[in-house]
């Protein structure tokens, strides 16, 4: 039996602990032991969890231990899924038994996906990368690491995001336009020309947003 270990304890923590739950059945020998957070207390008030444990800075990892990362920030996802994987921790993947994925899609370690999602065909997905519900992701788009997908993300046919791009819910990128590394795309936006690195966007059409 692995131990499987929810790093982060907030909202998205206790949805990606439900996540498992949906997940059970294709994932018989992994048992959700517990949480890493470095708020001890995240979990006051709620029921029906497993316990914060400790937090990522403290925690070693043993033998039969799995990790998935439910941080929706992708900064702090970053830092901290690479400060676990530096000590030697293993990720898994969460995705729904109800999501659809197409044929010759590729994806990467520490994948979470909820539903309702539609993942077409022919798509490549990098590593550590979110996909929340209600998303669609079009044949022959790319998705590299880190990337972190908002409820109601829409990606056209051969469109790309670069590593670490935030897609704030209900946003829209049309087919074959590229959203640079580290860039964000504002909640309903609609992007119909390409997005620099590090580039924050926001409206309909989706235009650069001084911060």
């Amino acid at each position: 039996m692995r131990n499987l270990y929810i790093i982060g304890a907030r909202g998205f923590g206790r949805e990606v602990y439900n996540l498992y739950l949906k997940c059970r059945k294709n994932l018989q020998d992994v048992e959700c032991v517990g949480f890493l957070d470095d708020n001890e207390n995240a979990l006051n008030g709620y029921t029906g969890y497993p316990p914060v444990v400790s937090s990522v800075e403290d925690y070693e990892p043993k033998e039969n231990d799995v990790f998935v990362c439910a941080l929706g920030d992708v900064r702090y996802k970053k830092k901290y899924v690479e400060m676990m994987l530096a000590k030697g921790g293993d990720f898994i993947s969460l995705i729904h038994p109800d999501v659809e994925i197409g044929q010759n899609t590729i994806i990467g370690r520490g994948f979470i996906a909820r539903t309702p999602c539609s993942i077409s065909c022919d798509i490549s997905i990098g590593d550590f990368v979110t996909v929340m519900g209600y998303s669609v992701l079009g044949h022959d788009c790319k998705v590299d690491d880190w990337s972190h997908l908002g409820a109601y993300s829409f990606l056209g046919g051969f469109s790309v995001l670069g590593k670490s791009v935030t897609l704030h819910p209900g946003a829209r990128i049309l087919p074959h336009k590229t959203v640079g590394d580290g860039a964000i795309v504002g909640a309903g936006s609609v992007v119909i020309r390409n997005v620099k690195n590090s580039t924050t966007v926001l409206g309909v059409p989706a235009k650069k947003l001084d911060i």
